[in-house]
């Protein structure tokens, strides 16, 4: 019949910082402002509220 190996696909899981600099060029390509100014603007929103967490 062939060869009906199946390989089984590991996932890995992003990190943080690749999750904000996906967010900030997509953003960036969509409003035309600097990623760099958005990634930014991400991590000082993060720390002013780091105390905060999402309920689950």
């Amino acid at each position: 019949m062939g060869n009906n190996k199946k390989t089984q696909a590991t996932y890995v899981k992003p990190s943080r910082a690749d999750i904000v600099r996906s967010v900030a060029t997509s953003t960036a390509v969509e409003t035309g402002q600097s990623s760099a100014k958005i990634e930014a603007s991400l991590e000082a929103t993060r720390k002013k509220f780091a105390h905060l967490r999402l309920a689950v």
